[in-house]
């Protein structure tokens, strides 16, 4: 039962970091989040996706070319 979905607090461990760099991705660097009611949720299998092609990446290129804008 690995497919389950996962808290904020879940998710914050699993990668990591804290709950409030959590709400920070999703908001401003579109990590993959599924609202339910109040609840963020997450798939593992989406997160690890968007954290290998550089989703998470401190400075990526995407926000460099916005600030070049």
């Amino acid at each position: 039962m690995e497919d389950r979905w996962l808290s904020v607090d879940e998710i914050g461990d699993y990668l990591g970091i804290k709950r409030d760099t959590v709400y920070k991705w999703i908001s401003e660097k579109g990590m993959p989040a599924h609202k339910i009611g109040r609840l963020w949720k997450f798939k593992k299998d989406e997160v690890d996706q968007w954290v290998r092609s550089g989703g998470a990446a401190a400075g990526n290129e995407q926000d460099d070319a916005n600030k070049a804008e």
